[in-house]
């Protein structure tokens, strides 16, 4: 991919986060769901899910290797003609060269979590990112995310949600696109935290039990994502046909060849 298509796509990305219909964004882990969520009408961006990659790589979630995630990360680019949003974790030792890494495989966006960090040390982070993007000349789309929501433990939520618009305008005002907080599933988290970071400006996961898409669109969320989820669904087919074929031992008729 050259830096012109790369840059294209980015701006491609820019244009879906920043369009008044909410960006729903499939999580892929490979070449081949990559390239069959691509082929769905209405498939307009591709993510990665950096869960999904480290488990089908023999990876604990959060503990895979720079190296490994970024050949994952390969196989999905090269594998569609999409813009893609890659899940980095934390961003790796250094921040700034994961992401200058990650642009020259023609990547164009990303997560990356503060996983907490100090609040002066995370926005650091972010700016970090923002400014090696900057440097590539991209309009690369950084979905900062913060774990307050996710990981406030036993503290009041609406402490959770107000450390998550401290945190979120400061990875705003230091370049990112959006604010990805995990997490914000009902209306009573997603309403104060799209009151405090803006109208689009809101990134959540998709998990059991969250809202529907069209009521998180019309409270001002830009995007949701389904991280882990759908490989899980992948894997529950998966054993429920094992399942069957120790049963009958027939592979259903209607079985589509998209691999």
């Amino acid at each position: 991919m050259t830096a012109t298509d790369t840059a294209e796509r980015a701006n491609r990305l820019k244009a879906l986060h920043e369009a008044p219909e909410i960006l729903r964004v499939v999580n892929v882990w490979d070449a081949v769901s990559a390239a069959t969520v691509a082929a769905v009408p209405g498939t307009r961006a591709i993510a990665t899910a950096g869960h999904s990659i480290a488990s089908s790589r023999g990876y604990a979630d959060g503990t895979m290797p720079l190296e490994t995630a970024l050949a994952g990360i390969k196989t999905v680019v090269d594998a569609v003609d999409l813009p893609v949003t890659a899940d980095l974790d934390d961003g790796y030792e250094d921040p700034a060269e994961t992401i200058r890494r990650a642009i020259a495989l023609g990547v164009v966006g990303a997560n990356v979590e503060d996983r907490l960090r100090p609040f002066d040390e995370a926005v650091a982070r972010v700016q970090a990112i923002t400014s090696a993007a900057a440097d590539e000349g991209i309009a690369f789309q950084l979905n900062a995310r913060t774990d307050a929501v996710f990981r406030g433990g036993n503290r009041p939520i609406e402490d959770s949600i107000q450390d998550a618009i401290q945190r979120g305008r400061a990875f705003l005002n230091a370049g990112a696109a959006l604010v990805f907080v995990p997490g914000a599933l009902t209306r009573e988290v997603i309403e104060p935290l799209v009151e405090g970071l803006g109208r689009g400006k809101l990134s959540v996961i998709g998990a059991p039990g969250a809202l529907p898409a069209g009521q998180m669109q019309e409270l001002g969320v830009a995007r949701i994502s389904y991280g882990p989820y759908t490989q899980r669904v992948a894997l529950r087919a998966l054993r429920d046909l094992a399942s069957d074929l120790y049963g009958t031992g027939v592979v259903p008729a209607d079985t589509p060849a998209l691999n």
